[in-house]
């Protein structure tokens, strides 16, 4: 059955090559948005929380402050509205899913920039 799967998946679902991203890293992320018959573009920017799952059900988190607010989304790879991923910042963290990221405030929830 997974193996039926796993093909159904590779045959027909398209793949679009987008650059490697990790937990930490800061990233731009261009969507479609549908309203009515119009469409237009809209970004996200915020830093990786986690990178879940494999091949066709891949899904990030990305988490950005809005104000005082956090805002998470979660996108999936596959998703067709999405247009393009930028990597504005590659960050250095220890872990894969900085969840421990949502409580810190201030300079504590700043992430040190991996050296190239």
């Amino acid at each position: 059955m997974e193996s039926l799967i796993k093909f159904v998946q590779d045959e027909f679902v398209t793949k679009k090559e987008f650059p490697k991203f990790a937990a930490g890293d800061t990233i731009t992320v261009y969507y479609e948005i549908r309203e009515g018959d119009k469409t237009r573009t809209q970004f996200f920017r915020g830093v990786v929380i986690q990178i879940k799952g494999t091949g066709t059900s891949q899904t990030f988190t990305i988490r950005k402050m809005s104000g005082t607010v956090g805002v998470e989304r979660i996108f999936p790879m596959n998703l067709p509205a999405l247009q393009k991923i930028e990597i504005n910042k590659t960050g250095s963290v220890r872990r894969k899913r900085i969840y421990y990221f949502r409580n810190l405030t201030g300079k504590k929830a700043r992430i040190r920039e991996k050296r190239s």
